[in-house]
């Protein structure tokens, strides 16, 4: 079955569409343009977006992954490696975000801040990726404002989860 068509190429399974947005991200690193790349799979409820930006004579890339209750983010820094991986939520009872690396060490903390700010933001669980070199924080500003826009425009956002409703 055939989920889509994209620049020729009938995209079939999830496998297929990761390795597509991987191959477009190389293709498109080099080039100085904003090129937005979105594939969206019915059967899951998954939709995976990939996009590259070029902020202050950097090539950032990223991709979006769409799940249910949950989104996942990569930012690329000039390269296609992945990079430190962290995971952030809403915890019970009083709705702060908590935040854990999962890959990576606990030193560099450039993806966690953007992680704990998107859950914020969306009201979703976020996985990050990133790889932004760590003592760049106008670059890791700059990435964090792209994604954030792009999870707007994508409908990404949730209402912020309300702390004491009864008051209102």
């Amino acid at each position: 079955m055939v989920l889509e068509e994209i620049d020729g190429l009938a995209v079939e399974d999830k496998e297929s569409m990761s390795g597509l947005c991987a191959n477009q991200i190389s293709e498109i690193g080099s080039s100085s343009s904003n090129e937005t790349h979105s594939i969206e799979a019915d059967e899951d409820g998954a939709e995976i977006t990939c996009f590259s930006e070029n902020v202050r004579d950097v090539a950032l890339h990223f991709q979006i992954i769409r799940l249910q209750k949950q989104i996942y983010a990569w930012i690329g820094c000039n390269s296609a490696k992945f990079g430190h991986l962290y995971a952030a939520a809403f915890t019970r009872p009083n709705n702060t975000v908590s935040i854990t690396s999962i890959l990576g060490g606990s030193s560099d903390n450039t993806g966690s801040s953007i992680a704990r700010r998107l859950v914020l933001k969306t009201g979703l669980n976020i996985v990050l990726a990133c790889n932004i070199p760590k003592n760049s924080p106008m670059l890791e500003a700059d990435a964090e404002l792209i994604l954030v826009k792009k999870l707007i425009s994508l409908g990404y956002t949730r209402a912020k989860p309300q702390l004491y409703p009864a008051l209102k």
